[in-house]
């Protein structure tokens, strides 16, 4: 092959790979973007939960105490 510059087929043909490899690009880019953003969200309602569940656990130790029943201290069911 000479050392001739490259033929406009060629050069049409790297041009075309390109721009195609721009467009995967920019649809990673906001596939990214999405998953952070419902990673965030995510996030948020875990700590809202758990916050929830932090709140229910001390009201239900709160009414078994207010019911003077330590589940603890109760003998085990009659199938033990």
């Amino acid at each position: 092959m000479s050392d001739l510059p490259m033929s406009d087929l060629r050069m049409s043909e790297l041009n075309r790979r390109l721009e195609e490899l721009e467009v995967r690009l920019t649809f990673l880019d906001d596939t990214v973007s999405a998953l952070a953003a419902a990673d965030a969200e995510q996030a948020m309602r875990l700590v809202a939960l758990e916050r929830v569940l932090h709140d229910l656990r001390a009201e239900l130790a709160s009414l078994r105490t207010a019911q003077g029943s330590d589940p603890h201290s109760e003998p085990p069911p009659p199938h033990y």
